[in-house]
C-alpha cells in the first residue's frame, strides 16, 4: 500500500425492509428520488476529491443499506466522477454489496456494465427456515439462482454466510460450509451471528423469545470454520474473512492496514490526512447539509497520535499477517504501542506470534481478540497527549 493510494466507500442507506440483526446505519423508504441522490452523492464525493488531490485510487466500495438497490446510471455516475477526480490503478476493484432476490439480481448485468467488478453477496443462509428467523427477503433457492448469476456476470464473488444461530450444531455447519465450499467463489464471509445493542433482535433475546448460541458453542464452530476453510485452500486472512491467495478484499485491507480511505454518503466514516470524518446518518438530515453545506460530513476532527495507533493495532490485529507493532509506532511519533513483555507471555501461552517487531494472533487467539487488546495495548497518560 503506497503512501498516494486511497479508498473509497459509497454509502446507499436504504433497504426493502430493516433485518432484526443489523445495526449498519440502513432505512426503509417508501419511494427514493434517484436524480436527487445521484447528485447529492456527487456533490459529497467532489468535496473530498478537493481536499485529496494527488492521490490513486485503488478501490470503491459501494456498501449498505441495500446498493443493488441503486440505479445502475448512478453506480455509473460515481464510478466516472471518483476515476475522473483521481487516477484509477489499472487493476482498481470496484465491491457493490447486492441482496439475492430476483428484482436486485436482474440489475447484475447492468452494474457490470457500469463498472462493477466485484460483488459481495448476502446469502446469509441456505437453509430457508434460517433464512426465515433472520427475516431475509429471499429464499434458499433464490439465492443459488443469485449467485450463478453474480458469477456469470462478474470477474470476482463473494457471499456472506451468518452462521452460529440458535440451536446451531457443528454436523449442521460443516454441512452449509461444505457447501458454501464447493460453489466455485474465491472468497467468503463467515460471520457469527452477534446480538447488537439496539436491533430487535437484542429487544427479542432480551424478551426469552430466543436463546443466543453459548460462547462455548460458538467457539467450537469458530474452530471448525478455520479447519475447513484452511484445508478448502481459503483460509482466514481476518477473522471472519476467507479467501485463496491473491483474492482478499483490497478494499477493505486498506481499512485493516490503516491506510486512507474517503467515506461519502450517509453516515459513511472516513480517514484522510490525520482526520476522522462522519456523515451524517439520517438521509433527510444528509440531503439538507449538501444543499446547505456542499457535502454531508457532521463531524471531522483529528487523530491525535495515541488514537491513531490504538486504531491501527486494533485494526492490524484482526489480519492473519498481523501488525508491525514498532513501525507503527514508529510511524505515529510514539515510543511504542503494545507493552513487549506481556505480548511475550502470550506468545508462551500459544496466542500470539511474533517475529521480532511483528506480532499476529494464532487461531487460540483469535477467539480472544478484545481480551488480548486490552491485555498488550500500551496505556499513556493524559499528559502524553500533548507531547509532539
Amino acid at each position: 500500500m503506497s503512501a498516494d493510494s486511497l479508498a473509497l466507500y459509497v454509502h446507499w442507506p436504504f433497504c426493502v425492509s430493516k433485518c432484526p440483526y443489523c445495526d449498519f446505519n440502513s432505512h426503509v423508504r417508501d419511494a427514493i428520488d434517484q436524480e436527487a441522490w445521484r447528485n447529492a452523492l456527487l456533490a459529497d464525493l467532489a468535496h473530498e476529491a478537493q481536499l485529496l488531490p494527488g492521490r490513486r485510487l485503488t478501490s470503491i466500495f459501494f456498501g449498505g443499506g441495500t446498493p443493488s438497490l441503486m440505479n445502475p446510471a448512478t453506480v455509473e455516475a460515481l464510478i466516472a466522477a471518483a476515476t475522473t477526480h483521481w487516477p484509477a490503478t489499472d487493476d482498481i476493484e470496484i465491491t457493490l454489496e447486492a441482496n439475492p432476490n430476483s428484482v436486485e439480481a436482474a440489475r447484475f448485468a447492468d452494474l457490470a456494465k457500469a463498472g462493477v467488478n466485484r460483488v459481495s453477496l448476502g446469502l446469509q443462509s441456505f437453509d430457508d427456515q434460517a433464512l426465515a428467523f433472520l427475516e431475509r427477503a429471499h429464499s434458499a433457492l433464490e439465492g443459488f439462482a443469485a449467485l450463478e448469476t453474480a458469477q456469470r456476470h462478474f470477474r470476482r464473488v463473494s457471499f456472506d454466510l451468518i452462521y452460529a444461530l440458535p440451536g446451531d450444531t457443528e454436523d449442521r455447519w460443516s454441512a452449509m460450509l461444505a457447501q458454501a465450499l464447493s460453489l466455485g467463489t474465491r472468497h467468503l464471509s463467515l460471520y457469527q451471528l452477534t446480538i447488537e445493542p439496539g436491533t430487535r433482535f437484542a429487544t427479542m433475546a432480551a424478551r426469552g423469545e430466543f436463546e443466543p448460541l453459548d460462547s462455548d458453542a460458538a467457539a467450537a464452530l469458530y474452530e471448525l470454520t478455520d479447519a475447513m476453510t484452511s484445508a478448502a485452500g481459503m483460509p482466514a486472512y481476518e477473522i471472519s474473512n476467507h479467501a485463496r491467495r491473491g483474492q482478499e478484499s483490497r478494499h477493505n485491507l486498506t481499512y485493516w492496514r490503516y491506510g486512507d480511505y474517503a467515506g461519502i454518503g450517509p453516515g459513511a466514516h472516513g480517514r484522510r490526512l490525520g482526520r476522522r470524518t462522519v456523515r451524517h446518518r439520517k438521509p433527510e438530515n444528509f440531503l439538507a447539509a449538501g444543499i446547505r453545506d456542499g457535502h454531508g460530513i457532521a463531524e471531522e476532527a483529528p487523530l491525535d497520535a495515541v488514537q491513531a495507533a490504538d486504531e491501527a493495532l486494533v485494526m492490524g490485529l484482526r489480519l492473519r499477517e498481523g501488525i508491525d507493532a514498532q513501525a507503527t509506532a514508529d510511524r505515529f511519533g510514539l515510543p511504542g504501542i503494545v507493552d513487549w513483555s506481556r505480548v511475550d507471555r502470550l506468545v508462551a501461552s500459544g496466542h500470539l506470534t511474533r517475529d521480532h517487531t511483528r506480532i499476529a494472533l494464532t487461531a487460540r487467539g483469535r477467539l480472544l481478540l478484545d481480551h488480548i487488546l486490552g491485555e498488550i495495548a500500551l496505556v499513556f497518560e493524559p499528559r502524553a497527549l500533548a507531547v509532539g
